[in-house]
């Protein structure tokens, strides 16, 4: 009996095993690591990028006899991920390796000319989290419109996209909104692998929102694709560890939580979890009546989505201490949920419910519309505070966008 347990228990091993996705610097170090030899390396990368032994890139390619890593680029949050959330990324050099780090995050956001002084090839690994207004996929894109300028080739290793590869939602960048938090003209949730992103605003535009380029200025791309990753799949489908990104976004489920609440956190009125342990995933106050917003939300029948009542003391932030109360968010039916117009629906209960806590106008409406990509969700939803006077508007980019992004996939 126990000698058929361990044969059962092995194969279970092998067949998870076999279902493991392979992120891309692995695929590339099976290579031997043909696409960097007799070049002179960069690399863009985070605490996120590692193997499934948690091996940082960093550390693998410095090791690698076969590969001359000569330089570093650290994004929000640096390198090695001591630099909190809007904090400037100090350069220098890494402890570690020696080698300089050149701040993406601080004085300029696209790296300089000098900055690529000795640089054959820019490789990028970041564990993306499929939401337009996350930084890092807007490093790419100027990492890539600058390597263009220069003529230096960028190699993107591809990681899952944890949200997905089928969920797109929200209304792409319009003109006169574009920024670091909205670089590129893709909707807030764009169903696409970091890889298939780079290939897209590679031939569509690298430079979205800036001026002075011609509108095609493209790089030399080459994207290493994972091995086993399916467009249907979660990251907690894939058999990854989860490395943390950024601070707010410990688990994947934090990811997922990020579209769904980020807009709201943006108006202030309301605790997201930011603070406490469940970053992206509550919607709370201390003057909430918990059963009251959960039976009125519930009410709103949304599709896949249920609420439980919650109540919690911050750790750090302005309500730090006190006691909180409100609702964490469920997807109990991911594919049938509308995740970015969660928030929406709260902010609608919480203004039935609570009048005279109406965030508009706001103090200040600039970042609230470069996250959105555009004014009109602020003016109509400030109206009346209901998700009918948007969700039109919302949706309304997504069917175009599919159909375009399609040619870009490397994954079925």
């Amino acid at each position: 009996m126990k000698r058929a347990l361990v044969i059962l228990a092995f194969a279970i091993g092998l067949l998870v095993l076999r279902s493991q996705v392979i992120p891309g610097i692995e695929v590339l170090e099976s290579y031997g690591f043909e696409e960097l030899q007799g070049k002179r390396v960069g690399l863009v990368t985070n605490p996120s990028g590692v193997d499934r032994r948690l091996r940082s890139t960093i550390d693998i390619l410095f090791d690698a006899p076969e590969v001359n890593l000569v330089a570093l680029y650290g994004p929000e949050h640096g390198v090695r991920g001591d630099a909190w959330a809007g904090d400037h990324v100090a350069g220098g050099t890494d402890p570690r390796t020696g080698l300089p780090v050149y701040s993406l995050y601080g004085a300029t956001r696209e790296p300089e000319p000098k900055m690529l002084e000795g640089i054959d090839i820019m490789v990028y690994d970041i564990q993306d989290v499929g939401t337009r207004s996350y930084t890092f996929i807007s490093t790419l894109g100027l990492v890539m419109r600058a390597c263009a300028k220069a003529g230096i080739e960028v190699l993107v290793l591809d990681r899952p996209n944890p949200l997905g590869g089928l969920k797109v939602e929200g209304p792409v960048v319009h003109p006169g909104y574009f920024s670091f938090v909205s670089q590129f003209a893709i909707p807030y949730v764009y169903g696409l692998t970091v890889g298939e992103l780079a290939g897209l605003i590679n031939e569509e535009g690298l430079n979205c929102g800036q001026k002075g380029d011609k509108p095609h200025l493209k790089c030399r791309l080459n994207v290493i694709p994972m091995r086993g990753w399916e467009r249907w799949m979660l990251y907690r489908d894939t058999g990854l560890p989860w490395i943390l990104p950024s601070p707010n976004i410990p688990s994947p489920e934090s990811a997922i939580g990020y579209p769904s609440a980020g807009i709201a956190g943006e108006f202030g009125y309301l605790n997201i979890g930011v603070g406490y342990t469940i970053p992206f995933q509550t919607f709370a106050a201390t003057w909430i009546d918990a059963d009251k917003l959960k039976a009125l939300l519930d009410s709103y029948n949304l599709p896949g989505t249920e609420f439980r009542t919650i109540h919690y003391k911050p750790i750090s932030g302005s309500l730090a201490g006190q006691t909180v109360h409100g609702v964490q968010f469920f997807y109990t039916d991911y594919e049938a949920a509308c995740i970015t117009l969660t928030q929406f629906y709260v902010m609608q209960a919480v203004y039935e419910l609570y009048p005279d806590h109406n965030p508009f106008p706001l103090k200040s409406s600039q970042m609230l519309d470069k996250v959105c990509g555009t004014d009109y969700v602020r003016i109509n939803f400030g109206k009346r505070m209901k998700v009918e006077d948007i969700a039109p508007y919302w949706t309304g980019d997504t069917a175009n966008f599919r159909w375009l992004s399609k040619a870009y996939y490397l994954y079925r």
